[in-house]
């Protein structure tokens, strides 16, 4: 991927590298696994970035959401509230 493409995602905060003490971006296996699902998104799915940005924003309260649909997390009050406010958050990216 192109230094200038890694910038303008970082920008936008498609993705947040770590930095070294002389400010060069170092990407965690997440975050690279994360830019495969950009370019994949963007190249054969045609999608553009804003609607990666939303995509993304889904992904992640999904990934939030899914520890709190276990019982155990459901039996107690804090992580059925968890979990509403994750519904609501997700709710409010998709204009619902």
């Amino acid at each position: 991927m192109h230094p200038q493409t890694l910038r303008k995602y970082e920008r936008l905060g498609l993705v947040q590298p770590s930095r070294t003490v002389g400010s060069m971006r170092v990407y965690s296996d997440e975050e690279l696994e994360r830019l495969r699902l950009i370019k994949r998104l963007v190249d054969e799915l045609g999608i553009n970035l804003a609607g990666v940005q939303r995509l993304l924003s889904v992904a992640d309260a999904v990934e939030r959401i899914r520890p709190l649909t276990c019982d155990e997390s459901l039996a107690r009050n804090d992580g059925r509230r968890r979990l509403a406010r994750e519904i609501e958050r997700l709710s409010d990216i998709l204009g619902l």
